[in-house]
């Protein structure tokens, strides 16, 4: 059973998320990012003043990753990967991998220790597996490495870079991929296939031990599974649509939790949580290209 999370905290402002996703540490500004992907909206949370910022965008946005070298992001932006600054918000195309999928759009991401962007798509209606997962390379190449996904998720990379993990919400299922240097993928294998009554695997990262922590849409907490993929430990939550977590602050020991408030009648249904994840996570990778 999920252990009470006596001490989460909601983030107090003055709207809650349609689909709130992709959150992501931004140590250069000591801030937290994170999307709101039907709302079109993205969001930031000054971790010094609690303060809540919000810029809309002109599609659905289902993530941002940090540049290295330059100021913003990358973004994935309905089914075009962007480069995205914002006040003023300005946008640029640099890739369009997508644009034979009509009804489809990008949904989670990662970068890795490369530099390089994970990201996957999926369908609207999360009914047929019309999704895909790419790699976006340092020199702006767009390459889908693996296809037929219905809700794509994820991903998490591992500390040491040898292996990936993404899923397929839709299937319950994480998928393990062998990661080499030059971004080839091995074979994806199951990595956790989750139980009826643990909700269904959504965003997820690693902590600093190795372990998963995974937000379960439909059950109501985040949850931790060990390196070797045993479930943990579970932290319940009021809000039943729990999508992703990350670790921040300067000691990447603070833990905040995205939800969707979509279609559910619940008053914390889309709030942005904080808890006390007991362990500490790994530092946020940026996009060097």
């Amino acid at each position: 059973m999920p252990t009470p999370a006596h001490d989460a905290r909601i983030i107090v402002r003055d709207c809650s998320d349609r689909l709130g996703e992709g959150p992501t540490w931004s140590a250069r500004e000591n801030a937290l990012y994170w999307v709101d992907i039907l709302g079109r909206r993205l969001n930031r949370l000054d971790l010094a003043t609690d303060a809540v910022t919000s810029w809309d965008m002109p599609d659905t946005i289902g993530w941002v990753v940090e540049r290295e070298d330059a100021p913003g992001f990358i973004a994935g932006l309905g089914r075009r990967f962007v480069e995205l600054t914002l006040d003023p918000v300005v946008i640029r195309t640099i890739a369009a991998p997508e644009d034979d999928r009509d009804g489809n759009r990008f949904n989670d991401a990662k970068a890795d220790s490369q530099g390089r962007i994970w990201a996957g798509s999926m369908p609207f209606t999360c009914d047929r597996p019309s999704g895909s997962f790419y790699r976006l390379d340092t020199n702006r190449t767009a390459t889908r490495v693996d296809d037929d996904y219905t809700i794509a998720n994820g991903p998490a990379i591992a500390a040491d870079g040898s292996f990936l993990l993404h899923t397929d919400t839709a299937l319950g299922t994480i998928f393990r991929y062998p990661l080499n240097d030059d971004g080839s993928l091995g074979a994806r294998t199951p990595f956790i296939v989750f139980e009826d009554d643990w909700g269904s695997p959504d965003g997820m990262t690693f902590d600093a031990d190795g372990g998963l922590w995974v937000g379960c849409w439909g059950g109501s907490c985040v949850t931790r599974f060990t390196p070797g993929g045993k479930r943990d430990r579970s932290i319940a939550l009021p809000a039943s649509q729990i999508t992703s977590c990350t670790f921040a602050g300067p000691d990447l020991d603070r833990m905040f939790v995205t939800s969707s408030g979509d279609g559910v009648d619940e008053k914390a249904g889309g709030a942005l949580f904080e808890i006390d994840p007991g362990v500490r996570g790994l530092p946020t990778l940026r996009y060097r290209g």
